[in-house]
């Protein structure tokens, strides 16, 4: 045993050693309403998660990308004014895929979630859409979001990753369920970059010229089709070739074979969301395609490899929090905190300047009052450096009421989500693995979650992993339990763990 090891405290403690008040909920105004400020114990616990792991990114550590043109091929000025959504509008754009858990020398086809980020470098400043191949999310609070990574990647002791902490987060926290039923399907493994789709995921705000709000949620449709590995295929490849997923986007841009995809958009109007039946601010869940059928935006299409991999992909920060006019955030909590997190990471990895390199830097004029720090080399001369000022140099002063912001009244409290009517944890992904998932899925799901739980998975956590299922689909959870209790399972997914 180290000196530096101590008995831990009863309960959690902030970093002063004060009783935490809570790891499981920031502080909101009401159960709906915006993340505060001054939540001091969120904002310490997701600074510090940005510094854990330096350099690399600390999720979406593996991937790469190339850039493009996104062209606007439809008119949808009746719900935004964004420069880049208007008719004709074509805009160049970065993309950079990747996987969430797997550090940087991981294979690119283990199982896993796929990061799908988008940078657009518009002429109203810079547009960043972060989002994965799936349409939902772990979890629905920022705070649980260090924790969750952390149980998904190594064990303080060994260092290696391990199925049963990683059953032990999901099964306590029931939210994951529909995040997990498509991880264990066959988007977990998509053949390539290029045949899979990409979501938002979080729910945005659209604003249009006569002032009217709406929300948003983005679908990128691969025009190369949806196609995926079988476990065995991609523990194959990762053995043949941990860098398939990379070598496989640069060639077919290389050889003239760009991949595309179409965005199209669910548009809900503003007061809809108020009483629609489940919470649309809700990470976790999906807008009904009856209720808000999808509208086309657009064609992205991704024409030119990196020059210079560091450079250009390894530097390039992303971050939900670069909105440009017309375009607003939600009261998704995962948004707001990542709003502030994604950047602050982005000055931890890369430094204190990280927007003025090339990849990153908007192609727009720029008047920032943000100065001095590592590694500055843009600078305002010796005009002054705050504002207001006399010297001439302008400043940003507007008041009043927000056009992309929303209303919230309530006291302050740490909370999760009002339910709403529907608002459940296993009937969206019960439907998912019901309606969507023919029986050949639904066989590959029970091969892949029973492989996984055989993998180290043990009581109570594997009791609690069978009655998970269950809620999903009774019959799912059924055969699962079978096939573990039997110890018929084959060996674990690829990538879920060390095993």
């Amino acid at each position: 045993m180290s000196d530096s090891k101590r008995e831990p405290a009863p309960g959690s403690t902030t970093g002063a050693g004060a009783p935490a008040p809570s790891d499981r909920n920031s502080l909101t105004i009401g159960s709906d309403g915006p993340i505060l400020l001054h939540d001091v114990h969120f904002l310490e616990q997701m600074a510090h998660f940005n510094r854990e792991k330096v350099p690399e990114r600390q999720p979406h550590a593996k991937g790469a990308g190339a850039f493009g043109v996104f062209e606007t091929t439809e008119d949808v000025s009746a719900y935004t004014k964004a420069a880049l959504f208007q008719p004709g509008c074509k805009t160049e754009m970065l993309a950079r895929f990747s996987t969430v858990a797997g550090e940087a020398g991981s294979p690119d086809t283990w199982r896993d979630v796929r990061g799908f980020s988008l940078k657009f470098y518009t002429s109203e400043g810079n547009y960043d859409l972060v989002g994965n191949n799936t349409p939902v999310f772990f979890v629905r609070d920022p705070m649980k979001f260090p924790h969750f990574i952390r149980s998904q990647k190594r064990l303080p002791d060994s260092g290696l990753r391990d199925n049963h902490m990683q059953w032990d987060f999901w099964t306590l926290n029931p939210e994951t369920a529909h995040q997990v039923t498509y991880l264990m399907g066959d988007r977990g493994l998509p053949r390539s970059w290029r045949h899979m789709n990409g979501y938002g995921s979080h729910t945005y705000m659209w604003v249009n010229g006569r002032g009217e709000r709406f929300w948003v949620k983005y679908h990128f449709h691969t025009q190369q089709g949806m196609e995926s590995f079988t476990n065995a295929q991609a523990m194959e490849m990762a053995g043949r070739d941990a860098d398939y997923h990379r070598r496989d986007l640069f060639e077919a841009i290389a050889r003239g074979d760009c991949p595309s995809w179409v965005l199209s958009v669910q548009v809900m109007p503003y007061d809809d969301a108020k009483a629609y039946r489940i919470n649309p601010f809700d990470l976790t869940k999906t807008w009904s395609h009856r209720d808000y059928p999808l509208i086309k935006v657009g064609t992205m299409t991704l024409n030119h490899n990196p020059d210079n991999f560091f450079a250009e992909i390894e530097q390039a920060a992303f971050s939900p929090g670069s909105i440009v006019p017309g375009i607003g955030l939600s009261p998704d909590k995962m948004l707001l905190g990542r709003a502030f997190a994604y950047n602050d990471a982005q000055r931890n990895r890369i430094g204190t300047n990280f927007h003025q390199l090339p990849v990153n830097r908007p192609r727009v004029p720029m008047n920032s009052y943000m100065f001095d720090g590592q590694m500055a080399y843009e600078h305002t001369g010796n005009q002054p450096v705050y504002a207001p000022n006399s010297g001439g140099r302008s400043w940003a002063d507007s008041t009043g009421r927000m056009e992309d912001g929303w209303e919230a009244d309530g006291e302050m409290l740490r909370s999760a989500y009002a339910l709403r009517a529907d608002d459940d944890d296993f009937s969206q992904p019960g439907a998912l693995v019901r309606e969507v998932f023919d029986d050949a899925q639904r066989d590959r799901l029970v091969e892949t979650v029973a492989g996984s739980l055989l993998g180290g998975v043990r009581s109570p956590v594997l009791e609690r992993a069978f009655e998970y299922w269950k809620n999903v689909d009774a019959e799912i959870g059924r055969r699962i339990e079978e096939k573990v209790r039997s110890g018929s399972a084959p060996e674990p997914a690829s990538g879920m763990s060390e095993a």
